[in-house]
């Protein structure tokens, strides 16, 4: 019987044992997954659900759109009140199609146009013109660098975006939680001489552009006289949803913008400026890659692409996907890379999961609630 008892207590034991080890490397084994799932790899692209929140639809064609579906792409459309190219009545009635045909594709962000600044009516027939395209399926409302850069008040004066007149406008976007979407000024290098520029595509732009290359008109306003005409209005209305385009202007300087990412909460901005993001690694890349993970709830992905009806669609969706592959490339890896941008080698700041998922998704949800974005 004493034989038969210890033979008991030693099969509890090794059960015991075995039990042990079987925990034990269920937890080794989901800590090794925790590991493996802390960042994203380059095979991910597809399957993570992302949002652009800077696209211009010049055409009616629907191969973007296709291509998007293929790269599991949403993205926002923007309207723009800029004196070349297509109408902003026509980029606004092209928005308004494509919503209706691809609502789970296609978001849109109209504008207001200034050309009756002037007119004692103009503020009223702003915000009915808002509204009817709010009813047509508009999330957002879009302030080109006209206003700051081109507009003129009938004393001849620069009509900047805190003039009281846009009062009324900005709190009835505040009131209704409609966001507005700024790309006022313009990026630093426009007030250089073209051979000081830090960018090769501000060169070009700037020389395919005279008019807004601000280092040839002195006698317009400054490039801080932009910012910090931008900066009153955060400051005035701070029940605004605030996203400003292109890095909101301060891409040359991560500190600059912190600094009003850190004095305004409801300032967000876009990431349309990628070569001056690929800039700042290149330069100091452990700051780069901190200021995204102290700011993940503050920056959207964005690209600013312009879609026209003369690309051949096959040619297109291979540069649409091959672009968005690079820039998912820089924020999930630590690849070295070079841009067509600037001069130089720089390494992919491979952000933490989290990270990823909040710049190419959750923050579109955030900072555009008119949306009621679903998949967050």
């Amino acid at each position: 019987m004493k034989n038969f008892s210890s033979f008991k207590n030693s099969c509890f034991l090794i059960v015991c044992l075995l039990v042990w080890q079987g925990c034990s490397q269920t937890k080794r084994t989901e800590s090794t997954a925790e590991q493996l799932s802390e960042f994203y790899e380059l095979n991910d692209f597809a399957t993570i659900e992302k949002f652009d929140t800077h696209i211009h639809l010049n055409t009616d064609a629907p191969a973007f759109i296709h291509q998007s579906a293929k790269d599991n792409f949403r993205f926002l459309d923007i309207v723009d009140d800029r004196p070349f190219g297509l109408p902003m009545e026509d980029q606004e009635q092209i928005a308004q199609k494509q919503v209706k045909a691809f609502p789970d594709r296609v978001a849109y962000a109209t504008t207001f146009p200034v050309k009756h600044w002037n007119s004692e009516r103009w503020e009223q027939e702003t915000i009915d013109h808002l509204k009817d395209a709010f009813s047509h399926g508009a999330v957002a409302v879009k302030v080109w660098k006209n206003v700051g850069m081109s507009l003129r008040d009938k004393d001849g004066k620069f009509v900047m975006i805190d003039h009281p007149r846009f009062d009324s406008l900005l709190n009835y976007l505040a009131k209704n939680k409609i966001t507005l979407i700024g790309h006022l000024g313009e990026p630093k290098d426009c007030w250089l001489p073209l051979d000081k520029m830090t960018m090769k595509g501000n060169r070009a732009y700037y020389t395919e552009h005279p008019d807004y290359h601000m280092y040839l008109h002195p006698e317009y306003p400054s490039y801080e006289d932009q910012i910090a005409a931008r900066d009153h209005i955060l400051e005035k209305h701070p029940d605004l949803i605030f996203i400003g385009a292109h890095l909101g202007s301060l891409e040359w300087s991560l500190d600059e913008l912190a600094k009003r990412l850190d004095r305004f909460p409801n300032f967000a901005v876009d990431l349309a400026r990628m070569p001056n993001l690929q800039h700042h690694a290149m330069t100091n890349w452990q700051k780069t890659h901190d200021f995204f993970v102290k700011y993940q709830d503050r920056l959207l992905y964005a690209t600013d692409r312009a879609v026209n009806p003369d690309k051949d669609s096959l040619e297109m969706k291979t540069l649409v996907h091959e672009a968005r592959l690079r820039d998912w490339e820089f924020f999930t890896t630590d690849t070295k890379m070079t841009s067509t941008g600037f001069e130089g080698e720089f390494k992919g700041l491979k952000l933490p999961r989290e990270v990823v998922d909040k710049l190419y998704f959750k923050n579109a949800a955030k900072w555009l609630p008119a949306m009621g974005l679903k998949g967050i």
